[in-house]
């Protein structure tokens, strides 16, 4: 109890101060006009109210993202809290405030663009298929995640759902931001809101709220799987998500005033942080404690049914229902959006004629459908390891930006370093990457992954500071000065 209230105060302090830092250390300009105003096209740049933009990024980021990797977190116990705490004032709302603002400045550039103009146009090019594929994973896992959802409770055959779930993604995807988007999405900010707010008075009338785990350095592992980095993996909307990156330019074209940005960016995280808290404090003591959570077999959809409908009956039933439907579908369509904006960015391709948005839409769904095809399990573990990648070059991207500009850029390293080693070493012991060639020696893996992790990191580390990244006449750095800097490391 006492481990989750001084969490959640954290959270709290870690806007105030450490965002206000973070604000300050990028430089926001309350007197320079922004991407909405000066590239207005009526399609992605539209001045939002402060409050809109708030809710839409805190619902394109969020969707079921804390709530369903703080239930698969929640196994590590108080652990989870750790990681969404530092995880979320150091690492998540950095990211997103400096990708964010740096999309600002660059008239609301995307990822990919912000990455090559930082660290070259090689790294442009492998970051512009990575966030493709990650963004394809995304859209194809929340499709079929409500639509499996919508046919067990209408007993209506799945590929129905299907159909209308891709037919609402491709108007969402192409129709103006404020036409569809704007309009429905802060109705679903606010039940998400709600439904934390419902399930932590839950647990405090259900007296649960006492047995909430304090922290403890007695539980290091799960089934045989370390604390780290698996809860890194597993919790990462709540904590730092690299698909963050990837829809923190949409709202970039929608701020009225660079000094909404630590409002807009850094809240969200802080707000996804306390959603990913109390989730994971409710799967900690809903079953009767971490044994019951586990005793679950790990199914999310159907332990965060079970703590609504126990925590708020038939209320919570209906938010359990939005939760696990809707959420991911507000999550889906930005998914698919931000694609076409990537694209569109990468190719020049003006998206003020609808038919160029259809020319880039309509293969899009095509290649969509043809992945609904793939075993879901498998595609959510490429997408929770190349999402926190994805994250860690998007930081390392920040981190010279920032350099350039002569700012303190370590707020941007060290959560780079850590999530290079996070990244590297589990795909180096995961199923999904080189795990089944260490024949069950769980700590020889554990360690090998490790020690690669330090490794590539302090080679990152050692490139980034001997790198002299240059500001030159168009504010791009060329890929010249850090391809020279690699035939030295």
């Amino acid at each position: 109890m006492i481990t989750f209230i001084l969490s959640c105060m954290a959270l709290a302090l870690g806007y105030i101060f450490y965002g206000k830092f973070a604000d300050h250390v990028f430089g926001s300009d309350p007197g320079r006009p922004t991407p909405a105003n000066t590239e207005y096209d009526g399609v992605d740049y539209v001045p939002l109210p402060l409050w809109k933009s708030f809710l839409i990024q805190f619902l394109n980021i969020a969707g079921t993202g804390p709530i369903f990797g703080a239930v698969a977190g929640a196994m590590w116990g108080s652990w989870a809290f750790v990681w969404i705490v530092f995880g979320c004032i150091f690492a998540g709302a950095v990211h997103d405030i400096l990708i964010g603002m740096m999309s600002v400045r660059s008239k609301g550039a995307s990822v990919s663009q912000l990455v090559g103009e930082n660290l070259g146009e090689t790294a442009k090019w492998i970051m512009v298929v990575f966030s493709i594929v990650l963004l394809l994973l995304v859209g194809v896992v929340f499709v079929s995640s409500p639509a499996d959802l919508l046919a067990n409770l209408t007993h209506i055959d799945r590929w129905w759902w299907v159909a209308i779930i891709l037919v609402y993604y491709i108007a969402a995807t192409v129709l103006p931001i404020d036409m569809i988007i704007a309009k429905i999405y802060p109705v679903f900010g606010i039940s998400l809101v709600i439904m934390a707010v419902g399930i932590i008075g839950g647990i405090v009338l259900n007296g649960d709220f006492t047995r909430i785990p304090e922290f403890s350095l007695t539980n290091p592992h799960v089934e045989g799987v370390s604390v780290f980095p698996y809860v890194c993996i597993s919790i990462a909307c709540g904590a730092i998500s690299g698909f963050h990156a990837t829809q923190s330019p949409l709202m970039a074209r929608t701020l009225n005033n660079e000094s909404e940005g630590r409002r807009v960016f850094y809240g969200a995280m802080i707000a996804e942080g306390y959603v990913a808290l109390i989730w994971a404090a409710a799967s900690m003591t809903f079953f009767g404690g971490l044994e019951g959570l586990a005793a679950q077999g790990g199914k999310a959809a159907i332990i965060v049914n079970e703590i609504s409908k126990g925590l708020m009956g038939n209320v919570g039933m209906i938010l359990s229902i939005l939760g696990v439907v809707a959420l991911p579908i507000s999550s889906g369509d930005t998914a698919f959006r931000s694609i076409r904006l990537t694209i569109a960015d990468t190719f020049k391709i003006s998206q003020k004629s609808a038919i160029n948005r259809y020319k880039i839409a309509i293969p899009l769904f095509m290649v969509a459908s043809v992945l609904l095809f793939i075993d879901f399990n498998i595609i959510w573990r490429y997408f929770s390891w190349s999402n926190q990648t994805l994250a860690a070059i998007a930081l390392w991207a920040a981190a010279a930006y920032l350099k350039k500009h002569g700012r303190n850029y370590w707020i941007a390293v060290v959560p780079a370093m850590f999530m290079t080693v996070v990244v590297t070493e589990y795909i180096i012991i995961a199923p999904e990457g080189l795990g089944s060639i260490w024949a069950g020696n769980t700590g020889l893996a554990e360690m090998v992954g490790l020690i690669m992790g330090v490794i590539l990191m302090l080679v990152c580390t050692v490139l980034f500071l001997r790198t002299d990244f240059k500001l030159v006449e168009d504010d791009q750095l060329t890929a010249a000065s850090i391809d020279g800097e690699m035939s030295k490391v």
